[in-house]
């Protein structure tokens, strides 16, 4: 599908990956309904935007509220005259610590922001999108949603929950105009942690960054951006994400070990 002349939401749009797939879609010259949490993250998005935001619409939306995101179709209609698909990329993680020691809300708000905020935009944009010529449906899952990650282990349940959406819905939409990607990113340098509301465990912030083979946002939105216009049924983000995706599939086991064993330093594993 190509980019050009058409209308998207982006939901986490007020930074990270959500942030640099807006601006990656106005260059190439799409209209985008910003979507995120509060009005000045928002804001904040269009300053930094400069002139390109005369074709953004920004809708402050907590994508957990059901009926409020079943409205969101008819605002972006209204804004732009069209809408031919959406990119779900708002998402949290949970605390650093085991499902044993993670609390209940904890537990519920991740699994309400990430699997179902995503999957309440899909019904409510859906009915439109098979309306249009074509029009495309990208959700952005992690690695962890296909890698258990201990101390991560709800917020992995979650990303695997939209994986399975998202490929249940490739299956379901193969004979319609919609398309349908899932995204695997790797590591990003994003503010996830803080924007989640995590505090981080012992030693995290003293990590080198420079260890890790961290893709600026850009870099991200680039990468998935080409994955649409090309209609790739699976998007992976970096070579880690690469990596880890065959590593899993190959040796499963050998894989968890590697992941539990990287771990050791954030947990009490």
């Amino acid at each position: 599908m190509k980019i050009q002349g058409r209308v998207f939401i982006v939901t986490g749009a007020g930074g990270g990956i959500g942030g640099a797939i807006v601006s990656a879609l106005l260059t190439r010259g799409a209209k985008v309904a910003a979507v995120d949490l509060t009005e000045e993250s928002l804001q904040k998005l269009l300053d930094r935007l400069g002139d390109t935001a005369k074709n953004v619409s920004t809708h402050a939306l907590n994508i957990t509220d059901r009926e409020a995101s079943a409205q969101l179709p008819n605002a972006v209609i209204k804004a732009h005259g069209q809408l031919d698909g959406v990119f779900n990329v708002a998402g949290i993680i949970q605390p650093f610590v085991k499902v044993n020691d993670l609390d209940y809300e904890a537990i519920e708000r991740v699994m309400n922001v990430n699997f179902f905020g995503t999957l309440y935009i899909t019904k409510a944009v859906l009915p439109t999108l098979l309306e249009r010529p074509e029009a495309h449906i990208v959700n952005v899952s992690s690695m962890g949603g296909f890698l258990p990650v201990p101390g991560q282990s709800i917020y992995g349940a979650s990303k695997a929950a939209v994986k399975l959406l998202t490929e249940g819905l490739y299956a379901e939409l193969l004979n319609t105009n919609v398309r349908v990607s899932v995204v695997f990113p790797g590591a990003t340098k994003t503010n996830i942690t803080a924007n989640s509301g995590v505090v981080t465990p012992k030693g995290v912030s003293d990590i080198d960054a420079s260890k890790f083979k961290m893709l600026p946002p850009g870099d991200v939105a680039s990468i998935i951006l080409d994955g649409v216009e090309k209609n790739k049924a699976q998007i992976f983000t970096g070579r880690d994400s690469n990596l880890m995706n065959k590593l899993y599939r190959l040796n499963p086991v050998y894989a968890t070990k590697l992941i539990t064993k990287q771990m050791k330093s954030l947990l009490d594993i």
